[in-house]
């Protein structure tokens, strides 16, 4: 029978949970050298605007559904 208390064993295997979680969210070289040569070779796009704000009991043209008045028009 162990010596340690059942306190003692359950922090052990939850340190080491938690150790084998944080090695399988790290990144390795390579992955953060191919996300950021997609990211340069990613062309850039520039933001749709609206020609005339709408008015207020018009629906907004983020396309939320909402009124303007309650979604982008109350900011």
């Amino acid at each position: 029978m162990a010596k340690d208390p059942i306190g003692e064993r359950f922090a052990n295997k939850k340190q080491k949970n938690k150790l084998n979680d944080l090695s399988k969210r790290t990144r390795t070289a390579e992955d953060i050298e191919a996300e950021e040569e997609l990211i340069k070779e990613t062309e850039k796009v520039e933001p749709l605007k609206a020609k005339i704000s709408p008015s207020r009991n018009e629906p907004c043209p983020c396309g939320s559904g909402k009124k303007y008045k309650k979604c982008c028009g109350g900011k």
